[in-house]
């Protein structure tokens, strides 16, 4: 019998339950336990390798009601719903703390004495991913949510900063020389925050202050390194020669949940952080030093950082340490449930801009996690455990993560695909010739060996979200402008690619995105091989000019223009919302999947949340529901297991404007500094979305 609380133990069926088992294990053993009665979602009642069973559909009236695109300053719904504020950006996660005001940024507080401190206490600023956690039972009113704080607007924090600082990446050396503080502070505004919530009897959404399990996680937490590449040199530096712990999260970008109760973060634009880079290149001799300088190759820094901090803290200069940044870009795991247990950087899941890392159990019953690299012309990830989930033995599970096989997905142009394997082998692509030891180098060097085994180059793959439902999995691609038409060779972070258009990105200058959706053979997680077929093309299929496509032999790499849309094969344009880059996403208990957008607000309008069904003849009819302040951009995208609740992050409002000149005073208004915040969303009369 477990050892466990009584809330681990039934939050691990509620996380079967809910996340990513697959269906027809999942489906055969609840059937015969009877435990499907109440369960938050059906099985949809077929599946087929191809989900579209017409090339055009106008489908049945619409049963969703859609919000206009907009430009005003507010967090707008489509009619019938409604929304709660649960936290904003210095809110405090304990009492006795009044919290930061946005009156005190324009004063400059973030400055004073102990601000720092004082904000490693607090919510973070520019939440992103969220993961909900049931608590006590396998309900839906109360539980525990953890929320990635990704970055900071230094203009949107700073009063008076010199002009060049106005832009996200010229933090100007000088300034923060004079302003050391300002790094720390910053560091604690990163990171992760665990915060309890509940819906009262009238069904709005709370935050509990005080919470045992309340916890905040910043970029200077002490974090285990574990998997194949713990202890490696690589890892070792001189403030840690072990190579086995690290200080610190930051760019925590999308995340996901395990099985087993735990959450995973991911870090992502992790090259903002560090300085000197061309400097320590042109000094860098030894073998060690060339040997780094390897590891860097392909994750590239620069030598002015966005924030400045290694002009306030020497890990992040590499003139003084050029390893620091090799321990970071990882997938962390941390335990909702238990806040003394450090987080824990799972390297056998690779280096590389993370944004995300979902699950889903494979036949056997071993965890495959599916992730995106989150930049231009980089790739598709899958990690396979080499061991089975236990739901009954949680303890079972708490390394489970630390071994088994990471894979990069090939799409080929007939709507197949492989997941090759990224495995260290003497005999094989992945060896000492090829410049990897061990297999612990090969996912430090996780990029360098995905290039090897020929993956497929991708318009930018952020979340990647498998259906409970369908046993889909869903690829949110953001935007790439620098694809071409046709074939072009040219140097892309520090190799040499095909720019060109393909069949898995088949749209030149695609800046607004598309989404891509895979079946695994045999819907199995564990699978080496899937299909795939683009399932949105981005863009507004209502603007003049614009061609909205209908049939999926029309989405022909070298024919496509940049305005082309498609929608799953939908043909009243009339009935369909415009959006651009989508990023994070979501799946309800009907199996309809959920975006949230972040794109130049040029390209439609404000970023927004919008609601697609995957199947049935609204396969394709997508509505708008949200639409977020001025500058900001709309992330996380969790439901709670009823469906009932989307908790969704209101990320950088106000961006575009500075503290002294702002565009958005939202969510205090009354003209005071913009503040990002975390919002709960509900219909008003209380069924699920």
């Amino acid at each position: 019998m477990s050892s466990e609380p009584p809330e681990r133990r039934l939050t691990s069926f509620a996380a079967v339950l809910a996340q990513r088992w697959s269906r027809r294990d999942f489906l055969a053993t609840a059937a015969g336990s009877g435990l499907l009665a109440g369960a938050a979602f059906a099985p949809a009642s077929t599946r087929a390798d191809d989900p579209e069973t017409s090339t055009t559909r106008h489908g049945a009236a619409p049963s969703l009601p859609r919000l206009a695109p907009s430009r005003r300053d507010a967090f707008e719904l489509a009619p019938g719903y409604r929304h709660d504020l649960i936290a904003s950006w210095g809110d405090p996660l304990w009492p006795g703390d009044r919290g930061l005001d946005a009156a005190t940024l324009r004063r400059g507080g973030l400055l004073e004495p102990g601000a720092a401190a004082a904000q490693a206490r607090r919510f973070g600023t520019n939440c992103d991913g969220i993961a909900f956690f049931p608590l006590g039972e396998p309900n839906s009113r109360r539980g525990l949510l953890c929320v990635n704080h990704e970055y900071v607007n230094l203009e949107l924090c700073f009063t008076g900063l010199p002009r060049d600082a106005r832009e996200r990446v010229l933090a100007r050396p000088d300034w923060i020389r004079r302003n050391p503080d300002a790094v720390a502070w910053m560091q604690a505004a990163h990171g992760v925050s665990v915060l309890q919530v509940e819906r009262d009897r009238r069904g709005r959404w709370r935050h509990i202050a005080g919470s045992r399990h309340a916890r905040r996680i910043t970029a200077t937490t002490s974090c285990d390194l574990q998997g194949p590449a713990r202890g490696h040199a690589l890892l070792r530096t001189r403030a840690e020669p072990t190579g086995t712990r690290a200080l610190g999260t930051f760019a925590n970008c999308a995340g996901g949940r395990t099985p087993w109760g735990t959450y995973l973060t991911s870090e992502e634009n992790i090259d903002d952080y560090f300085g000197g880079a061309s400097s320590w290149l042109a000094s860098a001799t030894t073998a060690d030093d060339l040997a780094t300088r390897a590891a860097h190759a392909r994750f590239p820094l620069p030598e002015r950082s966005a924030y400045g901090w290694e002009h306030a803290d020497p890990r992040f200069d590499l003139r003084q340490e050029p390893r620091e940044a090799l321990r970071c870009g990882w997938i962390v795991e941390i335990d909702p449930y238990e806040p003394s247990r450090p987080p824990r950087k799972r390297t056998a899941l690779g280096r590389f801009s993370h944004e995300g890392a979902n699950t889903l159990l494979a036949h056997d019953g071993r965890v495959a996690a599916y992730m995106g690299d989150d930049d231009p012309f980089e790739y598709v990830y899958k990690f396979v455990t080499r061991d089975r989930f236990e739901p009954r033995d949680p303890a079972a599970n708490r390394d489970l993560l630390d071994a088994g096989t990471l894979y990069v997905a090939r799409f080929d142009a007939d709507g197949r695909g492989t997941w090759l394997p990224l495995v260290y082998d003497e005999q094989g692509p992945l060896n000492a010739a090829a410049g990897f030891r061990d297999q612990g180098e090969v996912l430090i060097k996780c990029r360098a060996a995905a290039d090897l085994l020929g993956a497929t180059p991708m318009d930018r793959p952020e979340d990647i979200e498998p259906s409970p439902v369908s046993g889909r999995i869903y690829i949110a691609c953001t935007n790439n402008g620098a694809r071409h038409h046709e074939s072009r060779h040219d140097t892309w972070t520090n190799r040499r690619i095909d720019l060109g258009a393909d069949a898995a990105n088949p749209r030149p200058l695609n800046d607004f995105g598309h989404i891509i959706e895979l079946l695994e053979a045999d819907d199995d997680a564990a699978a080496t091989q899937f299909h795939w077929n683009v399932f949105l093309l981005a863009g507004n299929p209502g603007a003049a000019g614009s061609r909205l496509l209908t049939d999926r032999g029309e989405l022909v790499a070298g024919r496509l223009e940049r305005t082309d849309t498609y929608y799953a094969g939908y043909a009243d344009a009339s009935q369909l919302s415009p959006f651009a880059c989508p990023d994070n996403l979501a799946i309800d208990p009907q199996g309809r999947l959920w975006i949230v957008t972040d794109g130049n607000p040029n390209l439609v309008a404000h970023n927004g949340c919008f609601v697609v069904p995957t199947d049935g003849p609204d396969r394709g009819l997508l509505r708008q529901i949200a639409s977020g302040p001025t500058g900001s951009e709309l992330a996380g995208c969790e439901f709670t297991p009823d469906g009932r609740t989307l908790f969704l992050s209101i990320q950088h409002p106000g961006e575009g404007g500075t503290i002294d000149n702002p565009v958005s005073d939202w969510p205090d208004g009354h003209g005071l500094p913009a503040r990002s915040g975390l919002v709960a969303l509900t219909r008003e009369d209380g069924a699920p979305l």
